[in-house]
């Protein structure tokens, strides 16, 4: 169910019929003092000034117009136009019922499900993910977790890097260092392949060794195509690590090397010519974009081919989408990609559809997101400049989660430590990560992100596990008073129920621009309204068995939508901190 969206329905037809024409949209928003209402109608103001009409009497003439008897309790009218609505408590009682006892807890949107792609980590072969990839992987993961909650058919893919020179680099590499015959760890990779690239700069011999075993490996030579394969198996064992570690989904069931597509990439340059969309320029071959223009104003080119036959990564993402429409039959693509790739996406996508491989009813997103700062607003690096990895950012986090629980909890045990530590560490990083809006750069801050106050994991983690001690300390099991009417009793209750209330408003609003931040900002709400009722009704010590036994069903609630919330995002709960 969607409070505001009721409210709001109701309240345009009552504009309409009060003479407001459909171009003014209602504005409702949330009264920040219960005594004003629960909800408030602006844009009545500007409607009359517009139409020439007292304000307060235009706003009155809509009072009388709006049917919503059973939701709402009284309607009163500012003397400057303001609507304020007073919603029914029984009303709301009931609702919470309804969305207790209902599958995704009351979402009851009639969506029509789809296949959906989401495209997201994509980390390269002999590398160690880092920071670089945090972005991606954990805001890619939240919004697959929300599509299938919601039944959509999701396919997850991780486009890894497998693919290109660099593997002639690295072939050549371990042959020079007589390497191919022992045991190889990514970290070894990943330093071969620092000093491959400067040897590669430095030894023209060593070049032409490297583009020999490239030619040797697309042409499926034995010898390198098991090389190649031992790279990929190397690097992938370790990013499945890190993934299960951050309590991600990817498996290799989910990795689509960048190599899937090789067998297609001929066939698209044929096509693309035929269809008279690429050219020939200086023996490469190119798709012009006419659309778009360079700073000089020249019409911006695509190279998909180069003079020596070797194709682009461009050719491979056009070979990409078509794969995704025909073979995995799409209806909308989703890429988390920094934003420093959105010219190159947008120049892809319309290279796609203009060679008719996205059907019409296909919807590509590149779902752009900034980049993670440190404290002077640069790219967070280590000293030497280097991209931290990933897996020492987990193992800092989990240290100094450590720290926080031993200085609050000096007796606990270590198999507890350690694996709440864990838990908060990690859900640390990625509600930091969630919660801000994806599109910005962000400073990261340690402290800021372990608090135990502010929106942050270690806030509502510990707000969920004071929730669930107050009810074991009932002994009430509320599974079975799923049908129990509240009855509210203070102004704290009512707000936190209303806010229980915009559930599906906030869900549909992450997966319409994949943006999680909107549903941590209402985990936030949630857990300080949970906080203020908390501090303020005495929940376990009153007499009086019905108020008693409402706000326990409250707390149950709020138990309810913090796990659901949570583990929507890919966080998990804890029930001791």
């Amino acid at each position: 169910m969607n409070i505001k969206k009721i409210l709001s329905e109701n309240i345009q037809k009552a504009m309409i019929e009060s003479g407001i024409p459909l171009e003014y949209d209602v504005i409702l928003r949330k009264c920040k003092k219960i005594k004003f209402g629960h909800y408030q109608v602006n844009g009545i103001i500007s409607a009359a000034v517009k139409l020439n009409k007292n304000p307060k009497e235009l706003a009155i003439k809509v009072r009388k117009n709006i049917n919503l008897k059973n939701i709402i309790k009284k309607i009163e009218v500012s003397s400057l136009g303001f609507i304020n609505i007073f919603i029914k408590k029984q009303w709301i009682s009931k609702q919470i019922n309804l969305l207790l006892n209902a599958s995704k807890l009351g979402i009851l949107n009639k969506i029509k499900f789809k296949n959906i792609v989401i495209d997201y980590s994509s980390p390269n072969i002999a590398k160690e993910m880092h920071v670089g990839h945090l972005r991606s992987t954990i805001i890619g993961d939240s919004i697959v977790r929300i599509l299938i909650f919601l039944g959509h058919n999701v396919i997850k893919v991780n486009h890894i890097g497998d693919w290109g020179t660099q593997f002639g680099m690295l072939i050549a590499f371990l042959e020079f260092k007589q390497q191919n015959k022992k045991k190889i760890f990514l970290s070894d990779l990943n330093q071969f392949y620092k000093e491959a690239q400067i040897k590669y700069n430095k030894d023209i011999t060593f070049a032409k060794k490297s583009r020999k075993y490239v030619v040797k490996l697309q042409n499926n030579d034995p010898f390198c195509i098991k090389i190649w394969k031992k790279f990929v198996q190397i690097t992938m064992n370790y990013n499945y690590f890190l993934y299960k570690k951050l309590n991600v989904l990817l498996t290799s069931k989910n990795t689509f090397g960048e190599s899937t597509y090789n067998y297609m990439l001929p066939k698209i340059v044929l096509d693309l010519k035929k269809k008279g969309l690429a050219i020939n320029s200086n023996g490469a071959i190119v798709v012009p974009i006419k659309k778009l223009k360079n700073k000089n104003g020249t019409t911006m080119a695509i190279v998909i081919q180069k003079k020596d036959g070797g194709y682009l990564y461009a050719t491979t993402d056009i070979a990409c989408i078509k794969y995704r429409c025909k073979i995995l039959k799409a209806d909308r693509i989703i890429y988390y990609v920094d934003s420093r790739q959105s010219q190159y996406l947008q120049q892809i996508f319309l290279i796609a559809k203009k060679a008719n491989y996205v059907p019409f009813h296909v919807k590509l997103e590149h779902h752009m997101f900034g980049m993670i700062l440190n404290n002077n607003n640069k790219p967070f690096k280590t000293r030497t400049g280097e991209n931290i990895k990933l897996k020492v950012l987990i193992e800092e986090s989990i240290i100094r989660s450590k720290k926080i629980i031993l200085k609050k909890n000096p007796m606990i045990k270590k198999n507890e430590l350690e694996n709440l530590s864990s838990v908060i560490g990690i859900s640390a990083i990625k509600y930091s990560e969630l919660s801000k809006n994806r599109i910005t750069n962000y400073i990261f801050n340690w402290d800021e992100m372990l608090s135990l106050n502010g929106n942050t994991a270690p806030y509502i983690q510990y707000a969920y596990v004071r929730a669930k001690s107050i009810l074991l300390k009932s002994k009430i099991n509320f599974n079975n008073f799923t049908t129990f009417e509240i009855n509210f009793s203070s102004d704290y209750e009512i707000n936190l129920a209303i806010n229980f209330l915009e559930f599906e408003e906030v869900i549909l609003k992450v997966i319409k621009n994949g943006t999680p931040h909107i549903l941590c900002n209402w985990l936030y709400k949630i857990t300080t309204l949970f906080s203020n009722f908390y501090e303020n009704c005495n929940i376990l010590n009153i007499k009086n068995d019905l108020i008693k036994i409402s706000r326990l069903k409250i707390v149950f609630t709020t138990i309810k939508f913090l796990k659901t919330g949570l583990n929507l995002l890919g966080i998990k709960t804890i029930n001791k901190m």
